[in-house]
C-alpha cells in the first residue's frame, strides 16, 4: 500500500512577509498588489474571518475589511523559503511532486530512513519546517494523492489528519462533493440538481450516466467516490508550454490600444521561451471580457515558434477574430506548447476553457 503525504503550508506568502513584518502580527493582510484590478494571493487568517480570501479582487477585499493591510508580493523571497522546504522534504523521499511554491505531494512508500509509518513521517517534517523557517504547515497522509489533499486541508491551520485506508470509503460517503478535486461550484450545482451532496450520493451513480453529464470527469468523480486514485507522484516532469497574462487597469475596446498591449504581451512570451529554451508550435490566445467571460482561440503551424517576428502575427491574426468593440477586454494570454507538433492547421481552432478546483466527518478522519 502506496504511503502519500500532502504538505500544505499555512497562508504563505503572507506568513513570510509576517516573518519579515514582525509588527503586523495579529493584524488582518492580504499579499497583493493594491490596484483597481489587483487580486488577492494569499490573506492571513485574520482577514479571512470578514470574508478575505485568494483570487479574490482587492477592491472586494478592502470592502469587506476596511483596515486591510495589502502587502506587495515578494516571490524571490517566497522561492527561498520553498527551497527550504525541498531541502526538508529531500531528507525523506525524492519522490517529490511540487504543486506550486507552497505544496507538494510525497511518496514516502520506501523512504530514506525506512521509517514504517508516513504520519511518522509527516509529524518529523512538520517539526522540521517549524525548527527551520518558523512557519507551521498542515500535512494529509494517505494511500493516494486524492485523499492526502483532502486530509492536508482537514485540520488547518499546523493540521495532521490521517485517512486509514480501512476508513477511506465512510471517509468519503460522508464528504461533501464540493470537496471532491474537480468538482466547482458549477459541477456541484449541476451535482446538486441531480440528487448528489455527498460521496455516498455521487457512489450511487452508473459511470455511463456520470460520463454523460461530465465527459471524461464523469470516470474521475466515479473512481474518487470509490476510494481509487492511481495517479503517482511524479517528481520529474517535462514543461508541455510557457506562458503569460497580463490585466488591465482599465477594460480595452479600441484597436490601438489591443494592438500594444498584444504586441508587449508577445514579447514577455518570447523572454520567457528563451529562458526556459522551450520550443513549441501551437500558440494560443486567452482573452477575458470585462463580464468575466473567457475563451481561448489557437493555432498550429509546422514550425517553431521562438522569436517576436514568429508569434507577433499569428497572435495578430487570432486577436483578429476577437470581437471586443463591443466586449471590452480586461486580460489576455498568451501561451506555446506542443512541442513535437501536430499538423498545420490554417484556421483556428476554438477551445473553450473552464477549470474548477476548488463537515468534517471527524469520526472517520484519524489522528495518529
Amino acid at each position: 500500500m502506496k504511503k502519500i503525504i500532502h504538505v500544505d503550508m499555512d497562508q504563505f506568502f503572507a506568513a513570510v512577509e509576517l516573518l519579515d513584518h514582525p509588527e503586523l502580527k495579529g493584524l488582518p493582510i492580504a499579499v497583493g498588489h493594491d490596484a483597481e484590478r489587483g487580486v488577492v494571493s494569499t490573506a492571513s487568517y485574520e482577514a479571512r474571518r470578514f470574508g478575505v480570501h485568494s483570487a479574490q479582487s482587492i477592491q472586494v477585499a478592502k470592502r469587506l475589511c476596511p483596515q486591510l493591510i495589502i502587502i506587495e508580493p515578494h516571490f524571490h523571497r517566497y522561492k527561498e523559503v520553498s527551497a527550504q522546504l525541498h531541502d526538508i522534504f529531500h531528507d525523506y523521499t525524492d519522490l517529490i511532486e511540487p504543486i506550486s511554491l507552497d505544496e507538494a505531494f510525497l511518496d514516502v512508500t520506501d523512504n530514506k530512513h525506512g521509517i514504517e509509518l508516513g504520519v511518522d513521517i509527516a509529524r518529523e517534517i512538520k517539526q522540521r519546517i517549524r525548527e527551520t523557517t518558523n512557519l507551521t504547515a498542515s500535512a494529509g497522509v494517505s494511500y493516494c494523492k486524492f485523499l492526502a489533499k483532502i486530509a492536508s486541508d482537514w485540520r488547518k491551520p499546523d493540521g495532521l489528519t490521517v485517512i486509514h485506508p480501512d476508513k477511506a470509503l465512510d471517509f468519503i460517503a460522508q464528504l461533501r462533493v464540493e470537496k471532491i478535486w474537480g468538482v466547482g461550484q458549477k459541477t456541484a450545482d449541476k451535482m446538486h440538481h441531480m440528487g448528489i451532496f455527498t460521496g455516498a450520493d455521487l457512489r450511487q451513480m452508473s459511470l455511463n450516466r456520470l460520463q454523460q453529464e461530465f465527459g471524461k470527469m464523469g470516470q474521475v468523480f466515479y473512481d474518487f467516490a470509490r476510494g481509487i486514485d492511481n495517479r503517482p507522484v511524479i517528481s520529474e516532469w517535462e514543461r508541455k508550454s510557457v506562458s503569460c497574462e497580463q490585466t488591465f487597469e482599465k477594460d480595452i475596446s479600441q484597436n490601438t490600444d489591443v494592438t500594444i498591449h498584444l504586441y508587449h504581451t508577445v514579447l514577455e512570451l518570447v523572454r520567457r521561451i528563451e529562458k526556459n529554451d522551450f520550443e513549441g508550435r501551437t500558440l494560443t490566445l486567452k482573452v477575458k471580457f470585462e463580464d468575466f467571460q473567457q475563451i481561448t482561440r489557437s493555432i498550429t503551424v509546422d514550425h517553431i515558434l521562438r522569436t517576436k517576428d514568429d508569434i507577433l502575427p499569428l497572435a495578430k491574426q487570432l486577436m483578429h477574430s476577437v470581437e471586443y468593440h463591443s466586449h471590452p477586454i480586461r486580460l489576455i494570454g498568451l501561451g506555446v506548447s506542443n512541442q513535437k507538433g501536430t499538423t498545420y492547421q490554417a484556421q483556428p481552432r476554438w477551445i473553450q476553457l473552464e477549470l474548477e478546483f476548488k463537515e468534517k466527518p471527524t469520526k472517520f478522519a484519524k489522528n495518529p
